[in-house]
């Protein structure tokens, strides 16, 4: 086999990829490999409405089944990836066959990481990841009633707000000092933390798991205060390990992720990367080599690594932003809030709708908004424009934040 693009993962990254691919006039020949059974789908529904029942797995597709054959897309699933040779550019695939690519685009995203203790692998442990972590969960919920969550990040908070939906009681469990450590301020935290234990879950910080404890199946996890609580189920969401060992053993450069330039290109000819598995240096991280686990990452990364493939290149420059659902609760954030050294609080927690402002040496670098639309559209422009305006100003509810746009 051999194909002028081969897209290694057909997840949202590389199925974005092989579609930008036709819509910019690409004529030669596609395929995209990936290892789940299905095509391309979209993930965020995974742990929330999809585990909630409310969305059907078709609506998910990225387009539906017969888009790919009437592109000319060939797709390659239930396959691996075992191994690059850069040099003659081809693909070794897990059952042996070879397939050669004029150009190589690597979406692979990340496994789920696992609880690195005692009873990680007996029966009821399940991620978050891929639709069949997703029906592993829904066909053993009708015999569970207690479920541990571990990890408070969106995938915990996500999954432990649609299981108490469902009548479940949970346990969720962070080792940092606090929910959404690494991606909110405290205002933040302390906010979801409060939503989440008023809905009744029984949620704990700055602990962690010892053991998971059972006979062949979940009875309970053995906690690092020694106390232990018994569940019939744990649900892991502890982050990502990007997926790009083949990528690394065949000399790209990398660690936490393979490294790619400002067009998605990695160290080897001929070969991008793209999505939650690819470090590249950001301008809203000032500038630090970092992965960005989102959609809109994947996505806008996708276009990127295309328009260098079809001869029209641009330099990645895309505002990060995400998304989270939880309760009646919607969550929206733009710009990344890591290295602000202000918060500035608009609106009132209470009535839960407000937004948090991140501003660092004066300028602002990231909003997040808890159902309020408005300051999400409008401070996108603040992000854009790191504009310095007065504290004050921002936590005025009354004034819009296109106003204070202007008048910077």
């Amino acid at each position: 086999m051999r194909y002028d693009v081969a897209i290694v993962g057909a997840g949202q990254g590389g199925g974005t990829a092989a579609i930008q691919l036709r819509q910019q006039g690409f004529a030669g020949t596609i395929v995209l490999i990936g290892r789940e059974e299905e095509p391309p789908y979209e993930r965020p529904p995974l742990s929330k409405e999809y585990l909630l029942g409310e969305k059907a797995f078709e609506r998910m597709y990225l387009r539906p089944p017969a888009f790919w054959l009437d592109k000319a897309i060939d797709l390659l699933l239930g396959t691996e990836v075992a191994a690059i040779d850069a040099a003659a550019q081809t693909l070794t695939l897990g059952d042996g066959r070879t397939c050669a690519y004029g150009d190589l685009i690597w979406a692979t995203g990340g496994d789920p990481r696992p609880l690195d203790c005692p009873g990680s692998d007996l029966a009821g442990v399940h991620a978050v990841r891929t639709r069949a972590d997703i029906d592993a969960i829904l066909d053993e919920l009708p015999e569970v009633e207690r479920i541990a969550v571990v990890g408070g990040g969106y995938i915990g908070l996500e999954a432990a707000a649609a299981l108490r939906k469902l009548g479940k009681a949970v346990t969720l469990l962070e080792v940092l000092p606090r929910v959404l450590a690494r991606v909110a301020g405290t205002e933040l935290s302390t906010f979801f933390e409060a939503e989440h234990r008023a809905q009744g879950v029984d949620l704990r910080t700055s602990i962690g798991v010892v053991a998971i404890e059972g006979d062949e199946r979940v009875a309970g996890v053995r906690l690092t205060d020694e106390s232990f609580v018994a569940v019939q189920m744990v649900i892991v969401g502890i982050g990502i390990v990007p997926a790009t060992a083949p990528l690394i053993a065949a000399g790209a450069e990398g660690g936490n992720g393979v490294r790619v330039d400002e067009y998605c290109r990695t160290s080897l000819a001929h070969v991008y990367a793209i999505g939650d598995c690819a470090a590249h240096t950001n301008a809203f991280a000032e500038g630090a080599t970092i992965r960005v686990e989102s959609v809109q990452n994947a996505n806008d990364q996708a276009i990127c690594a295309v328009r260098a493939i079809v001869g029209a290149p641009q330099v990645y420059a895309a505002t990060p932003w995400f998304w989270s659902n939880q309760y009646d609760l919607r969550l929206q954030t733009v710009g990344l809030s890591a290295l602000h050294d202000a918060a500035v609080l608009r609106g009132d927690p209470a009535s839960r709708s407000f937004s948090m402002i991140y501003l660092r040496s004066g300028r602002v670098i990231a909003l997040d908004c808890v159902n309020m639309v408005k300051d999400y559209a409008q401070g996108r422009k603040l992000v854009e424009a790191g504009a310095e305006i007065d504290p004050a100003a921002l936590a005025d509810t009354a004034r819009p934040l296109k106003e204070l746009l202007a008048g910077a």
